[in-house]
């Protein structure tokens, strides 16, 4: 393996987060904002919140896609490409004069996500030894999650304050920045592993490759189920007035920090312990939240422990470089369609389950379903691990 010196991974890794940064407050800040986006357009917060399930779409298609058409492209070339997509993307919906217009550009603007990922952590990855990994990792994520504790809520307030369309405007230069970023800093790696589209295609032949996958795309659905309509719920049900909701957004944020170093450090441990655990935990927190709409006091807390359930990202993303053989780039992109799989999953099932008589409540109740629905997928895996002898078993 190529030594890199400390400052070249730390600075290395702090630029693809920049890029984490932009993409997390790109994919997340409509959820704090759905409310103001239905009243630009004349639509309802459900209708608006099909943009969440068109981005999440755009990441499930663009990953695999872009993987295997750019297989033999340098990883390093490919996320400035990437970014530049995104940020063009972002602009364009700032732009956006009609809601249909809207939808194709958050479709659009998903496709780039979830290749830029699974690359960035990919480069990290190869930047440090095996047992580091999963810190790696993690830390190409924390610009995800500083996303989602910070530049949310301060993207919400901004956009409640202003526009939503500043927002967007303020998310495509930030991956601009990002860009710049990453072409003066990320190092070329010179023992990059070649690939192409057959290799990274024999991935899909992989039983644990899918099983992985699918633990992601239902089991983390569940929190998804509960925070794409985070807003509204605490609106209409908790009784809060608009500007508490950059501060839910924070407090999940802090939760979402807190669970991605755990899950990060416990990785490089035990995947097992620290998939199936995050997966119990988020079952037991979305089978609680139900009960606690009724006060402020009750809820966010609920709020802050709903962020934890991000423990279970850099596991699952470790365990698909395990198990994908040759084909890493694709699987690790592959882990963020899943991931938004989820997101579009629970937006979806959410969104039915407010229109039910179980309304608000009743996102809580499809979110814990879809936790113990990935756990028991998560059982299959191990068991499925445990007799395939040429895989690595949880």
């Amino acid at each position: 393996m190529t030594q890199f010196s400390k400052a070249q991974v730390r600075l290395a890794i702090f630029a693809m987060a920049i890029g984490s940064f932009a993409i997390g407050i790109g994919e997340f800040v409509i959820m704090g904002l759905l409310p103001d986006v239905a009243t630009d357009f004349n639509t309802d917060t459900r209708t608006t919140g099909h943009l969440i399930s068109l981005y999440a779409l755009g990441v499930v298609i663009g990953a695999p896609l872009i993987t295997i058409l750019f297989a033999r492209f340098p990883r390093k070339p490919m996320l400035l490409i990437l970014l530049f997509v995104f940020a063009i993307g972002n602009f364009a919906s700032a732009s956006a004069d009609n809601y249909f217009l809207l939808q194709i550009l958050r479709f659009l603007t998903g496709l780039p996500h979830g290749a830029y990922f699974g690359i960035a952590c990919l480069v990290a990855a190869d930047m440090v030894r095996r047992n580091q990994r999963g810190m790696a990792v993690t830390m190409v994520m924390m610009g995800l999650t500083i996303a989602i504790l910070v530049g949310n809520p301060l993207a919400t307030w901004l956009g409640q304050l202003i526009d939503w369309r500043t927002v967007y405007h303020t998310v495509g230069a930030l991956g601009l920045v990002a860009l710049v970023m990453i072409a003066l800093v990320v190092p070329q790696h010179p023992n990059e592993q070649k690939t192409s589209a057959r290799g990274e295609m024999k991935a899909l032949q992989n039983p644990q490759v899918w099983l992985t996958l699918a633990i992601g795309a239902i089991g983390f659905g569940g929190m998804f189920a509960v925070l794409s309509y985070i807003a509204p719920t605490l609106i209409n049900a908790t009784g809060l007035a608009p500007h508490w909701i950059p501060i839910a957004l924070l407090i999940y944020g802090i939760g979402s920090l807190a669970g991605s170093l755990v899950g990060g450090w416990a990785a490089d441990r035990s995947l097992k312990l620290t998939i199936g655990g995050s997966l119990i935990w988020s079952a037991v927190v979305l089978g609680i939240f139900p009960f606690t709409l009724e006060s402020i006091w009750s809820v966010m807390p609920m709020v802050l422990l709903l962020g934890s359930a991000a423990a279970l990202v850099p596991a699952l993303q470790v365990r698909l470089m395990d198990v994908a053989g040759e084909a890493q780039t694709l699987a690790a992109s592959l882990n963020h369609s899943a991931f938004n799989a989820a997101n579009a999953l629970g937006a979806w099932l959410g969104g039915l389950a407010i229109v039910s008589p179980l309304s608000w409540q009743g996102t809580g109740w499809v979110g814990c379903g879809l936790s113990l629905a990935g756990l028991l997928l998560f059982w299959i895996t191990k068991e499925h691990s445990r007799k395939a002898p040429d895989i690595i078993s949880l």
